[in-house]
């Protein structure tokens, strides 16, 4: 199939999420929105492996850019999309509708008919954002070329419900162990039974209590939650170890620093290593170009609480925010679904902006 960008832009998100692009295998895909984006006269169009980036020249004061990750996780009966009408609003119902192929189809649309912008605008829609950093198209992208990032301020097309989400919270794991002594279950008095010395872990986990913190006039709510337990060797064998895996979910105001130390000290007195991290970003929305574009599309901005890849523009100085169609709670979801609604408003909100300076 060829993609259309005449079509509107509900169309355009049932043509996306029927080809199918869970992470890895996105190809398919990334050659037809080349195809499609390479069409337009007005656009420089570039290739990185299967991240497709399109930019105007028009020579404006400021740019933009506008990104979208066109993966998926993996299908479960829900491709082809189907329109479902549900408490009498339709949706397109299928994997991707919500994560975030709604969002990609807007910015398609958009990047094809905005031939004379207010702003100069780099479009990428970039693969393999739901696997492992290392793979993250954005992330290749942005060590590769750093250039095409120089811009004002970005937006990210991740689902938020149609609502400006500004910023991000940060995200460490860490694995907090314990140690015993193995012995034989028969006599279990002979060792130290690592599991059972894990209960003040959780007891503390049950026992802490989410801070929602203020940062640059957007509440953000932290979270530190147990996300795997692993311990024993055999039935019959008192173990010796046991890890306990936590995820902390932590307010842009905070470094990786910080956050680690806040893990240390809720685990004071057990062994913790910390296996992975990423920063926050703040709301970003201080800047003149970001109050024009918070007017235009709703004049009210909200908090991320999940990580998104807005944390890699604003490590390179760019601020940036989140802004898509689809209810985050359905990402992911096998009942994930969309409303045509809101696709179209988050289309009006973009194009008013881009068009309005």
């Amino acid at each position: 199939m060829v993609l259309d960008l005449t079509a509107s832009a509900a169309d355009l998100t049932r043509a996306l999420c029927d080809i199918p692009s869970v992470s890895g295998g996105e190809k398919p895909l990334a050659d037809e929105i080349e195809t499609a984006v390479s069409r337009c006269a007005h656009l420089e169009v570039s290739r990185h492996g299967n991240t497709v980036v399109a930019r105007t020249n028009l020579q404006r004061p400021q740019r933009v850019v506008i990104a979208g990750h066109i993966d998926t996780v993996p299908i479960n009966g829900n491709v082809p999309t189907r329109d479902v009408v549900i408490d009498g609003e339709a949706y397109i119902h299928g994997r991707g509708t919500v994560d975030m192929k709604a969002g990609v189809a807007v910015q398609l649309k958009l990047a094809a008919e905005l031939v004379d912008p207010g702003v100069d605008i780099t479009w990428m829609w970039y693969d393999n954002e739901e696997v492992d950093e290392s793979q993250n198209g954005l992330f290749l992208l942005s060590a590769a070329r750093p250039d095409l990032f120089a811009a004002d301020f970005a937006i990210l097309g991740e689902p938020s419900d149609g609502r400006v989400e500004g910023g991000c919270n940060g995200t460490l794991r860490a694995i907090v162990r314990t140690h015993g002594v193995r012995a034989h279950s028969a006599r279990s008095w002979v060792g130290e039974n690592a599991i059972h010395g894990a209960a003040p872990i959780l007891a503390r986990l049950a026992e802490y209590r989410a801070r929602t913190i203020d940062v640059d006039g957007l509440s953000y709510r932290e979270g530190l939650s147990a996300v795997g337990i692993r311990g024993g060797i055999a039935g019959n064998v008192i173990p010796d170890l046991c890890e306990v895996e936590v995820n902390y979910r932590f307010a842009p105001n905070k470094s990786i620093d910080d956050a680690q130390a806040h893990v240390r000290s809720a685990f004071d007195g057990f062994e913790v290593e910390f296996t992975d991290a990423a920063a926050g970003a703040r709301p970003g929305l201080d800047a003149p170009i970001a109050q024009r574009f918070l007017a235009a599309v709703g004049g009210e901005a909200h908090a991320k609480y999940g990580w998104t890849d807005v944390a890699r523009f604003s490590a390179m100085g760019v601020p940036a925010v989140n802004y898509g169609p689809g209810d985050p709670h359905l990402a992911h979801h096998d009942e994930e679904r969309v409303p045509v609604a809101q696709i179209d408003d988050v289309e009006r909100g973009l194009r008013a902006w881009l068009s309005g300076f």
